[in-house]
């Protein structure tokens, strides 16, 4: 189920942004980048609906997955 962004509070969206960057593991690229500056990066994509909240029932879990992903997942991608 897709959480829409602003059904959250902002210290709840701040949260789900913060656990899903550092699941993700460490950044090898040649320019280290902060935690804050990654979260920005994430909101601003969850603000354009490149990326989404997700509510998994069956692991009682939230992630976050872009919409084409989410798309393949429920079928609706042509």
């Amino acid at each position: 189920m897709v959480i829409p962004m602003d059904q959250l509070s902002a210290e709840v969206v701040d949260a789900v942004i913060e656990a899903f960057i550092l699941r993700e593991g460490t950044d090898y690229g040649v320019i280290e980048i902060s935690l804050d500056k990654k979260k920005e990066q994430v909101r601003k994509q969850l603000q354009k609906n490149d990326i989404r909240i997700v509510y998994d029932f069956n692991t009682e879990s939230v992630t976050m997955m872009t919409d084409s992903d989410w798309k393949k997942l429920t079928g609706s991608l042509r």
